[in-house]
């Protein structure tokens, strides 16, 4: 008896949301993205080994760079991480939806006082401060965004003038252009370009002379 009641519980409820569910779709809509892109987001976030093989992927692609083209704030951000984590002072928090990675102030296996006491530890309310990346949707943010522009160094320009220092990408007519003169440079010469640029010089070469000639 008590398993007919639960099976005609759980069979009313089933009833119910489907009736629900089509009286109101937009509203059923809603809620099943909601929960599925909660559900992508818990499945893609990132680990802790992605954030070190991250880590160490960018270090590499600056220790490929000389240090007079390296972007000081791309190589600032990722010596202090990796410093960080020779330190073993790196640490991994998994919120759910998304994941942080923080600095913590001692190595886990350090015996000090100051380490060991749990008075003394960090406290919650400066977890905002010591975040050092936010994993989301496989992608650690910060650095990424850290990593932008990283083979440009920003400081071998401070003393060009303002104009110079900063460009603008070319519109649709100069591309449009640039790509015409690019063609136009592989047709080989007609004979009438040749003959047009004969003639050219022989008109130069007659204008010096009569210019020596007056002088």
């Amino acid at each position: 008896v008590w398993c007919r009641s639960l099976l005609s519980d759980y069979k009313e409820a089933c009833r119910e949301m489907v009736v629900s569910a089509w009286e109101r779709p937009v509203k059923t809509s809603v809620y099943v993205t909601l929960l599925g892109g909660a559900w992508a987001c818990f499945h893609t976030k990132p680990d802790q080994s992605s954030f070190e093989a991250a880590l160490l992927e960018r270090s590499n692609q600056l220790g490929l760079l000389s240090p007079w083209i390296r972007n000081g704030f791309s190589d600032g951000h990722v010596q202090n991480l990796v410093k960080l984590r020779n330190e073993d002072r790196l640490r991994y928090a998994s919120l759910g939806l998304l994941c942080v990675v923080y600095q913590a102030n001692y190595d886990p296996d350090t015996m000090l006082y100051e380490a060991r006491c749990s008075n003394l530890s960090m406290p919650w309310r400066e977890l905002p401060q010591r975040v050092l990346d936010i994993g989301f949707i496989g992608c650690w943010w910060i650095l990424d965004s850290k990593m932008k522009d990283y083979d440009v160094n920003k400081d071998e320009y401070k003393h060009l003038p303002a104009y110079m220092q900063a460009t603008s990408p070319p519109g649709p007519q100069e591309v449009e252009r640039n790509e015409r003169l690019h063609r136009d440079s592989w047709l080989p010469l007609t004979m009438e370009d040749k003959e047009e640029e004969t003639t050219v010089v022989d008109r130069m070469e007659n204008v010096s002379e009569e210019s020596k000639i007056k002088l």
